[in-house]
């Protein structure tokens, strides 16, 4: 009996010091990784042509295809003071895109907007009985927007969504084609309109018409936008894999998989950007990460402290992206070292955006803050905002509150 207990008492000590080790191994393989800049860092990337046509300033989630969230050469800086307000009646969760002298947005109930930009005027407004959380895109006076489920927007079972084209005049509707719920703001490039959804897939439309061009079947909601370097096309996945498309085919070229962690993998629901021969997304792990855009191979991840559900702002060599933590962080593009950081008054689910060299993003608490990109100086803040809640052209800054747009211009 004694020899049976002591038996037993060595297996309970021997299992307890395994699941340490387990414990310590797990802890290990999800430590912060540093990053090089001589290694998949390219310092000198040129910035790729945003404006395609006269009249579109702000096409899409994310500002340009890279979706860096960065808009150069606008004279916009704070302190503001509102020239009008328009009001959407309901959630306003992404910001609106910025063509032909109005702003394309669709609220959370799934109203497609047209406002006019000077006066903060409806220009039209579609009922599509979708809800929505995703950016409209803008090309060639086509306003091409994604939808999730029919009422309630918080349904628990849901069977199909929409990527619904509207005439950007008028928001006549030129063609929709059913896909699963989809979130993901679309991209448009190459003659395609590129969006991923709930049942994991990600697909290439054509333009004109709306029908399939392909899919690519990964292995968990795509949420998130994609976005597009070269004949590339990045997106994440709550597969805990980012991929890695080629843009006109859908072939696989890479995946690249979140930290292992004791717990479940990180899952990604932010919108990669892609800079310096690197992707930048953050997971639900609380990580934000770098891979080589060419290779997948992990270049460098930085633990934020909570949920990262934002989509990084690249700019001068710099990462800027919000965290469930309160937290905003300025990373070094190349290394992931934090440059600076800056506590807000609530969690930051949002996308920050770069508008000359100031960095705004808002909080769960419904305040919009604008900092010194270079230092993370507080230089404004605004008492409405909550999730990514800016766009930009060369006179005004447009804030997107919880259920309102502003119009400002600089004092």
């Amino acid at each position: 009996m004694k020899r049976a207990l002591i038996a037993l008492v060595a297996a309970v000590i021997g299992a307890g010091g395994a699941l340490a080790a387990f414990v310590v191994y797990r802890e290990r393989q999800s430590r912060n990784v540093r990053g090089s800049s001589t290694v998949e860092f390219v310092a000198t990337e040129p910035t790729a042509p945003v404006v395609r046509e006269e009249g579109v300033l702000w096409p899409m989630f994310g500002y340009t295809e890279q979706r860096d969230r960065s808009a150069p050469g606008l004279d916009v800086k704070p302190p503001f003071r509102a020239i009008w307000r328009y009001r959407a009646q309901s959630l306003l969760e992404f910001p609106p895109a910025i063509a032909y002298g109005r702003l394309y947005i669709v609220s959370n109930a799934g109203v497609a907007i047209a406002v006019n930009t000077r006066t903060g005027k409806k220009a039209w407004k579609k009922r599509v009985g979708r809800c929505s959380a995703a950016s409209p895109a803008v090309h060639e006076h086509v306003v091409y927007a994604a939808f999730l489920n029919r009422p309630p927007c918080n349904a628990t079972k849901v069977s199909d969504g929409e990527v619904i084209a509207f005439a950007a005049g008028f928001g006549k509707i030129r063609w929709r084609t059913r896909i699963g719920p989809t979130e993901s703001s679309p991209l448009v490039a190459n003659g395609r309109v590129y969006v991923g959804d709930w049942l994991g897939r990600v697909y290439a439309l054509d333009e004109a018409t709306g029908k399939i061009d392909w899919t690519f079947q990964t292995g968990n909601r795509v949420k998130g936008a994609a976005a597009l370097a070269g004949d590339r096309l990045f997106v994440g996945s709550y597969d805990h894999h980012v991929y890695a498309l080629g843009a006109r085919t859908g072939k696989l070229i890479w995946t690249a998989v979140a930290q292992q962690r004791f717990g479940h993998r990180g899952q990604f629901y932010a919108t990669p950007a892609i800079a310096y021969g690197r992707v930048y997304v953050g997971a639900t792990d609380g990580k934000v990460y770098s891979f080589g855009a060419a290779s997948g191979k992990l270049r460098w991840s930085h633990g934020t402290g909570g949920y990262v559900y934002g989509s990084a702002a690249v700019w001068r060599k710099r990462v800027y992206v919000g965290s469930y933590s309160k937290t905003f962080f300025c990373f070094d593009a190349a290394t992931g070292d934090v440059v600076w950081k800056f506590k807000a008054n609530g969690p930051i689910s949002g996308s920050a955006t770069i508008v000359d060299g100031v960095v705004y993003f808002a909080t769960l608490k419904r305040r919009t803050y604008g900092l010194d990109a270079r230092t993370g100086k507080q230089l404004w803040i605004f008492p409405d905002g909550k999730y990514s809640p800016v766009v930009a052209d060369q006179k005004r800054l447009y804030v997107v509150g919880y259920a309102r747009m502003y119009g400002m211009v600089p004092r």
